[in-house]
């Protein structure tokens, strides 16, 4: 008899230990973007766009939960900024075209404060109708702007997303927009958050806009996913943006799996998971490709999202083509070149700004130019996805001794692969290879003298300390950068490439 009531005992404590969801696990995928940049309709060559994305992502979920498994839809960040049509909208037409993908949460992006708090809060979440997210983001009275964190359900399992913005927000977006907030370091709010989350969690998701950097080499900029997955222990999956780099393969650190899926909706990543006793194992990851140029398949645009963003593309096309000079040759702004070296297209919009004020000296921080001139018809189009900040531009008068300081941090400090990385015009600069010290400074082929004051064109967000630069005394006028860069290629007309050839305006020796 106690033989039978012992057997019994065991099968009934199996059977409540082994529930189907411990013996099979849950299935879970976690569809992801990032730095989307006003990219809601395809490029010229038919690339990305929303309605495209949309097609791809409902097909993508259908298929997973025919498998048996959930799905959830994250964006890391920066939905603002990067196409004129979507500028000039304040990005209405993209935060209602993800709507209708049906995201689930937003990190915010240091570019959502490209536009006032307002606009955020007021127009920007009511057409997303999802979330947004940043735990380290506080007002002047120490209270979070955004929620921390959500909770999601599938099924019995609380997945809990927490959300992290870059603390160089202030100087990697318009600073008056960001006036009055702190953005504290992310890795320290996540090391005093994450013990709160994770009892409740049996999927611990950090959705962050820190950037990506390898082995943590993360330069000028402020610490990035690599950083907090070695420092923060706990996190399982981190969704990443900001650095807008494409990880093929996850960066797996201290337990905790990295992704990122490049820009602009080029990718929709995917990443499989398989929950087992509140423990995450990485079944499979990719970034499927939407529409880009060596993409095997080709996807249809969803007609109801496609339906929902054409006026929009309409209403900004009517304004924006009207053309205004020709490219013989491409005038370079790719990312991974401005940001490590001189280029034409620099020397272009370093010109149109020094031109306008009759300046010595003009200088450009690189990451305020997001695209390249291509041979060619040049629009007014073409100038603001160039210079898509609107950025005012602002004149600042140094004498020689202080011009020199200025010149020897600037080119020692703000180094290659940063978006701080300086293109200049009307000045030459020496450095001594060995000391790291400035030889000569040259300004319109004359050398520095240490009591004439010299006048600098520049952009009001580097000026102001913006992207890590010396803070400037300045003179502001009300001239927007595009509208700048408009105005000089009127006059010019015909642009040619070797007139804004590299001429080595920062040399080591």
């Amino acid at each position: 008899m106690k033989s039978v009531v012992l057997t019994a005992v065991l099968v009934l404590l199996v059977s409540c230990s082994q529930t189907p969801s411990q013996e099979k696990g849950v299935k879970l995928t976690i569809l992801h973007t990032n730095d989307h940049h006003g990219r809601f309709w395809s490029n010229k060559d038919g690339e990305y766009g929303l309605a495209a994305r949309a097609t791809l992502i409902n097909q993508l979920r259908e298929e997973i939960k025919k498998d048996g498994g959930e799905v959830l839809l994250l964006d890391a960040g920066d939905v603002n900024t990067g196409v004129p049509q979507s500028d000039l909208l304040d990005a209405e037409p993209d935060f209602k075209g993800m709507a209708a993908i049906q995201y689930d949460v937003m990190a915010v992006g240091n570019h959502e404060f490209d536009k006032p708090l307002k606009t955020i809060f007021k127009q920007q979440k009511e057409w997303a109708k999802f979330p947004f997210i940043s735990a380290n983001i506080y007002d002047s009275k120490n209270q979070r702007v955004f929620p921390s964190h959500i909770t999601k359900k599938v099924g019995d399992l609380n997945i809990v997303i927490f959300g992290l913005t870059t603390e160089d927000t202030p100087k990697k977006s318009n600073p008056k927009n960001s006036a009055g907030l702190t953005f504290k370091p992310a890795v320290e709010e996540a090391k005093t958050l994450v013990p709160t989350l994770r009892p409740d969690a049996d999927l611990l998701i950090a959705l962050t806009h820190m950037g990506h950097y390898p082995d943590e080499k993360h330069g000028a900029d402020a610490p990035g996913d690599v950083t907090l997955a070695r420092q923060v222990n706990g996190i399982d999956l981190i969704v990443g943006g900001h650095t807008q780099k494409p990880l093929f393969e996850p960066d797996i650190q201290n337990g905790t799996i990295i992704v990122q899926a490049y820009e602009w909706g080029k990718y929709v990543g995917r990443v499989d998971l398989e929950i087992i006793n509140g423990k995450a194992k990485l079944v499979s990851y990719k970034l499927i490709p939407v529409n880009l140029k060596d993409s095997k398949e080709k996807i249809l645009p969803d007609p109801k999202v496609e339906a929902l963003l054409k006026p929009f593309k309409d209403k900004g096309d009517k304004s924006l083509m009207t053309e205004i000079g020709h490219a013989d040759q491409e005038f370079i702004g790719k990312r991974d070149i401005i940001r490590t070296q001189e280029t034409n297209l620099g020397n272009l919009v370093a010109a149109a700004f020094k031109d306008k004020f009759k300046s010595d000296f003009a200088v450009v921080n690189s990451g305020g130019i997001r695209d390249s001139i291509y041979p060619g018809k040049v629009t007014i189009e073409t100038a603001m996805m160039v210079l898509p900040f609107a950025g005012e531009i602002v004149t600042a008068e140094m004498n020689g001794e202080e011009l020199k300081k200025y010149i020897e941090y600037v080119v020692t400090s703000l180094t290659p692969g940063s978006g701080s990385f300086p293109q200049f015009t009307g000045i030459t600069v020496v450095m001594d290879k060995a000391t790291n010290k400035l030889k000569s400074l040259k300004v319109s082929g004359k050398e520095v003298s240490a009591t004439q004051k010299y006048t600098v064109a520049l952009p009001e967000f580097i000026a102001n300390g913006g992207d890590k630069y010396p803070a400037l005394k300045f003179r502001k006028y009300g001239y927007v950068d595009a509208d700048l860069l408009v105005e000089y290629i009127k006059k010019i007309k015909n642009l040619k490439a070797k007139t804004f050839a590299p001429t080595g305006d920062v040399k080591f020796e």
